[in-house]
């Protein structure tokens, strides 16, 4: 059984309100030794569907036996997972780009800088939870440095990407910060989000975390099979030129599109007409994010992405 349960509050810094900067960490100490894993949602805090997951996971394995320890992150950003924000909204910068980050920096810069050296820092396993804001629908998992635990969450679609996204997670704190250290082992899960019930991308999120403990030797039970998987290395993200309505004509995510079919097109709310129709840029390619729902969209907005399976792999 879970031989402790610990809430660990660490401050930063001092909001102009009064209220400390927090950083809010669930620790599950287990009876027997074993690796220290965390699992962090909301860096982005319209991106919550993570967030939720990580509650259901922390009321399904509280009472489980445990090896080793787990530090669930359920709200890494929480100024701007208030607000419903992507960005920090006192700097309105992006957490994720920030890394390794700095005590002395602004705002988003500290924070990245506590979550750097009060979390990552402590990690043998990182997993960390994203999903498609609160409008498009995302479905795929990153493979960075622990292919078997990538593959384990589950997902159909994999990315492997060519090169590193500095200030992310995986490229800023994790690996200029904790990895040369420590050799820490990290998965991008990016699953949800949209104008839609969350309930099912949670499920699926929880199960596949439920598979990736078990498959390090965390908790107990079997270990299930992959599924039949793709890995993909180019991504393209394709935002709509003008505003308007964004109606949806792709397949669902995870399917094939071929060159010559629309992903969606743009429509005026004011006088029907269509604006704007958007392509597939590949000739074969695999659905990775859309909008699952007519949507009012600004130019410029996250749209839809594009895996290419030109060179893909099982």
């Amino acid at each position: 059984m879970v031989k402790a349960i610990n809430k660990l509050r660490h401050k930063f810094t001092t909001h102009a309100d009064g209220s400390d900067a927090l950083l809010f960490v669930h620790e599950l100490v287990g009876e027997q030794d074993g690796p220290t894993i965390g699992i962090s949602g909301s860096i982005h805090g319209n991106e919550n569907a993570g967030s939720q997951t990580i509650l259901e996971l922390f009321r399904a394995i509280k009472d489980m036996p445990l090896k080793g320890r787990i530090l669930l992150l359920p709200v890494a950003n929480p100024r701007a997972f208030a607000v419903n924000h992507r960005f920090t909204p006192l700097d309105e910068l992006n957490l994720n780009r920030e890394f390794p980050g700095s005590p002395r920096g602004n705002y988003t810069q500290q924070l990245a800088d506590a979550l750097a050296n009060n979390y990552f820092n402590e990690l043998d396993y990182h997993i960390d939870l994203h999903s498609g804001t609160d409008r498009p629908t995302v479905d795929y998992v990153y493979i960075w440095n622990d292919e078997p635990l990538s593959r384990a969450f589950g997902s159909k679609c994999l990315y492997r990407p060519v090169e590193g996204k500095e200030g992310t997670v995986y490229a800023g704190t994790t690996k200029s910060v904790t990895m040369d250290r420590h050799g820490t082992k990290v998965v991008t899960v990016e699953l949800g989000g949209g104008i839609v019930d969350q309930g099912p991308y949670v499920e699926r999120t929880l199960n596949g975390l439920l598979n990736m403990l078990r498959h390090l030797g965390v908790i107990e039970g079997e270990v299930k099979p992959n599924p039949k998987q793709i890995v993909v290395t180019e991504l393209v993200g394709i935002r709509p030129k003008h505003g308007g309505w964004l109606e949806p004509l792709c397949p669902a995510n995870g399917e094939v599109i071929k060159g010559g079919q629309l992903l969606g097109r743009v429509v005026s709310p004011y006088d029907f007409e269509v604006i704007e129709e958007i392509p597939t840029p590949f000739e074969n390619g695999v659905m990775i994010m859309q909008h699952l729902t007519r949507n009012v969209v600004e130019a410029g907005d996250y749209g839809f992405m594009v895996g290419n399976l030109e060179g893909a792999t099982d």
